[in-house]
Protein backbone atom coordinates (compact mmCIF):
# COMPACT_ATOMS: atom_id res chain seq x y z
CA UNK A 1 0.00 0.00 0.00
CA UNK A 2 1.20 3.58 -0.70
CA UNK A 3 2.15 5.93 2.17
CA UNK A 4 -0.22 8.71 0.40
CA UNK A 5 -2.95 8.15 -2.30
CA UNK A 6 -5.84 10.39 -3.41
CA UNK A 7 -8.91 9.94 -2.46
CA UNK A 8 -11.37 11.55 -5.19
CA UNK A 9 -14.85 12.41 -4.26
CA UNK A 10 -18.08 11.51 -5.83
CA UNK A 11 -21.74 12.11 -5.87
CA UNK A 12 -22.82 8.34 -6.56
CA UNK A 13 -20.92 7.36 -9.12
CA UNK A 14 -17.81 6.28 -7.97
CA UNK A 15 -17.70 2.80 -9.26
CA UNK A 16 -18.52 3.56 -12.55
CA UNK A 17 -15.55 6.21 -12.24
CA UNK A 18 -13.33 3.99 -10.87
CA UNK A 19 -14.55 1.54 -14.04
CA UNK A 20 -14.14 3.79 -16.39
CA UNK A 21 -10.54 4.90 -15.30
CA UNK A 22 -9.20 1.35 -15.06
CA UNK A 23 -10.62 0.55 -18.79
CA UNK A 24 -8.96 3.53 -20.26
CA UNK A 25 -5.72 3.32 -18.70
CA UNK A 26 -3.77 -0.45 -19.60
CA UNK A 27 -1.64 -1.20 -15.99
CA UNK A 28 -4.81 -0.52 -13.94
CA UNK A 29 -7.13 -2.79 -11.53
CA UNK A 30 -10.15 -2.37 -9.24
CA UNK A 31 -9.73 -3.02 -5.72
CA UNK A 32 -12.31 -3.52 -2.75
CA UNK A 33 -15.31 -1.87 -2.45
CA UNK A 34 -17.11 -1.40 0.76
CA UNK A 35 -20.71 -0.67 0.75
CA UNK A 36 -22.34 1.51 2.92
CA UNK A 37 -25.75 1.14 5.07
CA UNK A 38 -27.94 1.16 1.95
CA UNK A 39 -25.98 -1.59 0.09
CA UNK A 40 -24.22 0.72 -2.42
CA UNK A 41 -20.63 1.37 -2.77
CA UNK A 42 -19.47 3.56 -0.14
CA UNK A 43 -15.88 3.45 -1.53
CA UNK A 44 -13.92 1.86 -4.32
CA UNK A 45 -10.02 1.21 -4.33
CA UNK A 46 -8.42 0.85 -8.37
CA UNK A 47 -4.96 1.24 -9.18
CA UNK A 48 -4.30 3.17 -12.45
CA UNK A 49 -1.04 2.83 -13.75
CA UNK A 50 0.50 1.62 -10.03
CA UNK A 51 -1.23 4.42 -8.36
CA UNK A 52 -3.58 4.01 -6.23
CA UNK A 53 -7.03 5.89 -5.51
CA UNK A 54 -10.31 5.64 -3.50
CA UNK A 55 -13.48 6.69 -4.88
CA UNK A 56 -15.53 8.09 -2.05
CA UNK A 57 -19.59 8.58 -3.05
CA UNK A 58 -19.66 11.26 -1.04
CA UNK A 59 -22.85 13.00 -2.16
CA UNK A 60 -23.54 16.47 -3.72
CA UNK A 61 -21.55 18.97 -0.98
CA UNK A 62 -18.49 19.06 -3.06
CA UNK A 63 -17.04 18.64 -7.09
CA UNK A 64 -14.00 19.08 -8.85
CA UNK A 65 -12.38 21.78 -9.76
CA UNK A 66 -9.13 22.38 -11.73
CA UNK A 67 -7.47 23.39 -8.90
CA UNK A 68 -6.19 19.63 -8.82
CA UNK A 69 -5.98 18.21 -11.83
CA UNK A 70 -4.76 14.59 -12.52
CA UNK A 71 -1.28 14.87 -15.59
CA UNK A 72 -0.81 11.91 -18.25
CA UNK A 73 2.43 12.00 -19.38
CA UNK A 74 2.55 10.56 -23.15
CA UNK A 75 5.46 9.37 -25.15
CA UNK A 76 3.60 10.13 -28.13
CA UNK A 77 1.37 11.88 -30.62
CA UNK A 78 -0.38 8.32 -30.28
CA UNK A 79 -0.63 8.49 -26.46
CA UNK A 80 -2.00 11.93 -26.22
CA UNK A 81 -4.84 11.03 -29.03
CA UNK A 82 -5.72 7.80 -27.03
CA UNK A 83 -6.18 9.32 -23.75
CA UNK A 84 -7.52 12.77 -24.77
CA UNK A 85 -10.05 11.13 -27.10
CA UNK A 86 -11.26 8.25 -24.11
CA UNK A 87 -11.24 10.76 -21.02
CA UNK A 88 -13.08 13.73 -22.91
CA UNK A 89 -16.62 11.52 -23.82
CA UNK A 90 -19.12 13.05 -22.02
CA UNK A 91 -16.70 15.61 -20.71
CA UNK A 92 -15.51 18.80 -21.95
CA UNK A 93 -12.42 20.36 -23.60
CA UNK A 94 -10.12 23.35 -22.22
CA UNK A 95 -7.15 24.34 -23.31
CA UNK A 96 -3.00 23.71 -23.07
CA UNK A 97 -3.86 19.88 -23.26
CA UNK A 98 -6.65 20.13 -20.50
CA UNK A 99 -9.71 18.41 -19.93
CA UNK A 100 -12.69 17.61 -17.81
CA UNK A 101 -14.13 14.01 -17.82
CA UNK A 102 -17.80 12.85 -17.49
CA UNK A 103 -17.43 12.81 -14.00
CA UNK A 104 -15.74 16.31 -13.62
CA UNK A 105 -12.60 15.66 -12.66
CA UNK A 106 -9.54 17.62 -14.73
CA UNK A 107 -7.04 15.95 -16.66
CA UNK A 108 -3.82 17.53 -18.32
CA UNK A 109 -2.84 15.35 -21.16
CA UNK A 110 0.82 16.12 -22.17
CA UNK A 111 3.47 14.49 -24.15
CA UNK A 112 6.95 14.13 -22.81
CA UNK A 113 8.65 16.14 -25.31
CA UNK A 114 6.73 19.29 -23.78
CA UNK A 115 9.54 19.99 -21.36
CA UNK A 116 12.34 19.85 -23.94
CA UNK A 117 10.34 22.18 -25.85
CA UNK A 118 9.42 24.81 -23.59
CA UNK A 119 13.05 24.67 -21.46
CA UNK A 120 14.61 23.91 -24.52
CA UNK A 121 18.70 25.55 -25.05
CA UNK A 122 16.69 27.60 -27.49
CA UNK A 123 14.69 31.01 -25.69
CA UNK A 124 13.16 32.14 -28.37
CA UNK A 125 11.94 28.85 -29.50
CA UNK A 126 10.54 28.00 -26.25
CA UNK A 127 9.00 31.53 -26.41
CA UNK A 128 7.30 29.76 -29.91
CA UNK A 129 6.21 26.60 -28.83
CA UNK A 130 4.93 27.95 -25.38
CA UNK A 131 3.08 30.55 -27.82
CA UNK A 132 1.34 27.60 -29.72
CA UNK A 133 0.72 25.57 -27.03
CA UNK A 134 -1.71 28.54 -25.63
CA UNK A 135 -3.58 28.14 -29.26
CA UNK A 136 -4.17 24.37 -28.82
CA UNK A 137 -6.70 22.65 -26.93
CA UNK A 138 -5.20 19.01 -27.52
CA UNK A 139 -1.44 19.21 -27.93
CA UNK A 140 0.23 18.43 -30.98
CA UNK A 141 3.73 17.51 -30.99
CA UNK A 142 4.98 17.86 -34.73
CA UNK A 143 2.79 21.44 -34.05
CA UNK A 144 4.75 22.21 -31.02
CA UNK A 145 8.16 21.08 -32.71
CA UNK A 146 8.18 23.03 -35.80
CA UNK A 147 6.97 26.09 -33.41
CA UNK A 148 9.98 25.64 -31.48
CA UNK A 149 11.92 24.81 -35.06
CA UNK A 150 10.69 28.33 -36.27
CA UNK A 151 9.12 26.64 -39.36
Amino acid sequence: MQKISTCLWFDGQAAEAAGFYTSTFDHSSMGQTMLGPDGEALTVEFEIEGRQFMGLNGGPAFSFNEAVSLVVNCDSQEEVDKYWDALLVGGQESQCGWLKDKFGLSWQIVPTAMNGLLAGPDPKGSQRALEAMMKMRKLDINVLQRAYDGD
